[in-house]
C-alpha cells in the first residue's frame, strides 16, 4: 500500500473534503429554498447533537491511526489488524448506544434543551447515524494509519453525495406534510450517505487485507486498553468545537429570547448563525482537519522511532500550512460574505454580517486545531485538553454575557468563539515551543502569509466590482474574482517565500 507525504496526504484529504463540503452546500441550497430560515433552524437544533457524537468519536479512528503507524513501524500487520478489529467492537457499542439514545429519548432531549418542539423530527432522523458512522470511522483509521489517505477521501465523497441524493429526495417527499417532517427526512439523509461511505471501506478493506501475510501470533489483549487510553484525550480535544456548537445550541436560542426576540426570530437567527455561517466556516476547517488527519501517523510514527529532528520538521510544515490556509479564508470571507452567500443561497444572503464576525476567528480555531493534533501525535494528550476546557469556560462566559444584550444579540455568540479560540491558540503555541523544543519562525509563518493575503484581498474585491460592474452578475464577479485570488495567493506565498516550489514539487511527487 502506497503512503503519502504530509502536503499530498493534506491535498488529498483536502480535494475530498472541499468537494464533500460543497456537496454540503449543494444540500442545504435546496433545503433553505424548500424550508427556509425557520426549517433550517428545526434542523440545527438537533444537529449539534449528531456532530458532538462524531467528533467525540472521532478520537477513536485517530487512536486506530496512530496505533496502527506505530505497528507498521515496526512491521507487525497482524497487530494492525487486531486494532481495527478491537476498535469496531468498542465503536459498535458507543454508536448504538449513542443510536439508542436519541431513539428513545428524544422527545425528551428536546424538552431539556429548550427547542421547538418541531425539531423532534430532525432528532429522529439523525439518530440512526451514529452506529454507521461509529463504524465506517474505523476503516478510515485503519487506512490513515497505512498513510494511505485515498480510501478516506473517496468514502467521503460517497458519503456526502448520499447525503443529498436521500436526504434531499426526502425533504422534497415529505415537504407536504410540513416543515418538520421535511427537515427529518433531510436529517435522516447523515445515516445514508454513512452507510454507502461504509460499503466502500469494507470493499476496499477487503482487498488490503489480502496483500498481508498473516502469521501464528498470540493475540495482543492491551490493544483495546491502549486504545481507550489514547482515543478519549483526542476524542476530548475533537469535541472542542461540537462542544462550543452544543453550548451555542443550548443557551443562544434562549438568550435570544431574553434580549426580546420571539421563538421564531430567535430560531431564524440560530439557523443563520448554524445553517449559513458556520457552513462555510466549515469550508476552511475542512483543509485544517485534513491536515490533522494527516499529521497524526506520520508524527506519531516519528517520534516513536525517536526521530527529534523530523518531527520538528513536520511541526513546522503543519504550521506553515494552517497560517496559509486561516489568513486568506479569514479575510475571504470576511469581506465577499455577502456576495458569497448570495451566490450559494440566492435571494436568502441574509446573515451575511454573521459570517462576517464568525470568520474572525478562523485563524485562531485553525491554528488551535493542528497544534492540539502535533501534541497529540506526540504523546502529550492531556495538556492541550484542559487548554481546550479553559476556552469552553471562555465561551459560555462570553456568550452569557453578550447574547441576551439586544443590540449584540447573535453577534454574541461569534465574539465568544473569537475570545475562546485566542485563548487556547496561544496556550496551545506556548505549550508546542515547550514539547518540541521548537522555535516559531513568526515572520516566515505568519507575517508573509498575512501580507500575502491583504494584496490577495484587495485583488480580489477590484476584481469583483469591476466584473460585477460590467456584467451585473453576482454569480460570475464571485467565482472570477476567487479564482484570480486563489491563483495570485498560490503565486504570492511562493515568491515571499512562506513554500518554496521545489519543496512543494517534491512533497508532491514523493511516494
Amino acid at each position: 500500500m502506497k503512503k503519502q507525504s504530509l502536503i499530498k496526504g493534506t491535498l488529498i484529504l483536502g480535494i475530498a473534503g472541499i468537494i464533500a463540503k460543497f456537496l454540503g452546500v449543494f444540500f442545504r441550497w435546496p433545503l433553505i429554498m424548500l424550508i427556509g430560515d425557520e426549517g433550517i433552524g428545526y434542523y440545527q437544533m438537533s444537529y449539534p447533537l449528531y456532530t458532538f457524537f462524531i467528533a467525540a468519536a472521532s478520537g477513536v479512528p485517530m487512536a486506530v491511526s496512530k496505533l496502527v503507524s506505530e505497528k507498521n513501524a515496526t512491521g507487525d500487520k497482524n497487530g494492525s489488524l487486531d486494532v481495527l478489529k478491537s476498535a469496531i467492537t468498542f465503536m459498535t457499542i458507543i454508536g448504538g448506544g449513542f443510536s439508542a439514545i436519541l431513539l428513545i429519548f428524544s422527545k425528551q432531549l428536546v424538552i431539556f434543551f429548550g427547542w421547538d418542539p418541531k425539531s423532534y423530527y430532525s432528532l429522529m432522523g439523525i439518530s440512526l447515524a451514529p452506529i454507521i458512522i461509529s463504524i465506517m470511522s474505523c476503516f478510515r483509521g485503519f487506512f490513515q494509519g497505512m498513510q494511505n489517505m485515498i480510501p478516506t477521501a473517496v468514502s467521503q465523497i460517497i458519503e456526502q453525495i448520499g447525503r443529498v441524493l436521500i436526504g434531499v429526495g426526502l425533504a422534497y417527499i415529505l415537504f407536504p406534510k410540513g416543515i418538520e417532517y421535511s427537515a427529518g427526512g433531510a436529517a435522516f439523509g447523515a445515516a445514508a450517505g454513512g452507510f454507502l461511505g461504509g460499503i466502500y471501506l469494507i470493499y476496499k478493506y477487503l482487498k488490503v487485507k489480502k496483500e498481508f501475510k498473516f502469521r501464528i501470533k498470540e493475540k495482543d489483549y492491551n490493544i483495546l486498553t491502549n486504545l481507550i487510553k489514547i482515543a478519549v484525550p483526542m476524542s476530548l480535544g475533537a469535541t472542542v468545537s461540537s462542544i462550543m456548537s452544543v453550548i451555542d445550541s443550548l443557551l443562544v436560542p434562549r438568550k435570544l429570547i431574553e434580549a426580546g426576540f420571539s421563538m421564531e426570530q430567535a430560531t431564524a437567527l440560530f439557523g443563520q448563525l448554524t445553517g449559513k455561517a458556520f457552513v462555510l466556516i466549515g469550508v476552511p476547517l475542512t483543509l485544517s482537519m485534513s491536515l490533522c488527519t494527516s499529521l497524526v501517523p506520520i508524527i506519531a510514527e516519528s517520534h516513536f522511532l525517536g526521530r527529534s529532528k523530523e518531527v520538528k520538521n513536520k511541526v513546522d510544515t503543519a504550521i506553515r500550512i494552517s497560517t496559509v490556509i486561516a489568513f486568506p479564508c479569514m479575510l475571504g470571507l470576511c469581506f465577499l460574505a455577502r456576495p458569497i452567500l448570495q451566490l450559494i443561497f440566492p435571494g436568502h444572503a441574509d446573515g451575511y454580517t454573521i459570517l462576517q464576525a464568525l470568520s474572525l476567528s478562523l485563524p485562531f480555531i485553525i491554528i488551535t486545531q493542528a497544534t492540539t493534533y502535533m501534541l497529540q501525535g506526540a504523546g502529550e494528550e492531556i495538556k492541550p485538553i484542559i487548554n481546550l476546557g479553559i476556552a469552553c469556560i471562555i465561551k459560555i462566559i462570553i456568550t452569557y454575557i453578550l447574547v441576551p444584550i439586544p443590540y449584540i444579540n447573535i453577534y454574541g455568540s461569534a465574539i465568544s468563539s473569537l475570545g475562546a479560540y485566542l485563548i487556547a491558540a496561544v496556550l496551545n503555541i506556548k505549550l508546542l515551543k515547550k514539547t518540541f523544543n521548537y522555535n516559531i519562525k513568526y515572520y516566515d509563518i505568519m507575517i508573509k502569509p498575512a501580507f500575502a493575503s491583504i494584496l490577495m484581498i484587495i485583488t480580489v474585491v477590484f476584481i469583483y466590482m469591476n466584473v460585477y460592474n460590467y456584467t451585473v452578475s453576482n454569480a460570475i464577479s464571485c467565482i472570477v474574482s476567487i479564482l484570480a485570488g486563489v491563483i495570485l495567493y498560490s503565486f504570492l506565498i511562493i515568491i515571499f517565500g512562506t513554500f518554496k516550489y521545489s519543496y512543494i514539487k517534491e512533497k508532491l511527487l514523493k511516494r
